[in-house]
């Protein structure tokens, strides 16, 4: 690691601990050119796939869009701001889990429907309703009578 202070290309770990939180684990580390003492965290990189979207594009997965379609779903219902957190974490564990590089934008949004209908079955009819842009009344009325039973 280098030194933020002088720029001497090693330091030495003097402390380790993991985090209040247990995510990440701190060090204190000191260079033994200017003597300083200075603190770095490590954290997991984990890379979640990539949304292939309907038309071929690739783009990054973003936790904030996922927050937003909840959020846009969610309005106005009595859903409490971790059962959201909650929900969202289970879809990026998913992703994860799934071990791939590469994840259709329809699998995604499937898995948000899962979500929701557990959530809130308001929440999931709305969703259902843009993110499958039924044809007619009918396909809607499956989706309503499925949720009943």
């Amino acid at each position: 690691m280098k030194c933020p202070f002088c720029s001497h290309p090693d330091t030495q770990v003097a402390e380790t601990r993991v985090a209040e939180d247990g995510q990440h684990v701190r060090r204190r580390r000191r260079c033994p050119a200017c003597d300083k003492r200075f603190t770095t965290y490590e954290r997991p990189e984990l890379a979640l796939p990539l949304v292939v979207k309907k038309d071929g594009r690739r783009i990054d997965y973003d936790a904030a869009k996922l927050r937003a379609s909840f959020a846009l779903a969610l309005r106005k219902r009595p859903v409490s701001t971790q059962q959201i957190d909650a929900a969202i974490e289970r879809i990026e564990e998913a992703l994860l889990q799934l071990g791939q590089r590469e994840v259709a934008s329809q699998r995604l949004g499937e898995m948000v429907m899962r979500e929701l209908k557990k959530i809130d079955q308001v929440a999931y009819i709305r969703f259902a309703s843009v993110y499958r842009s039924f044809q007619d009344i009918d396909e809607f009325k499956t989706l309503v009578d499925e949720v009943r039973q």
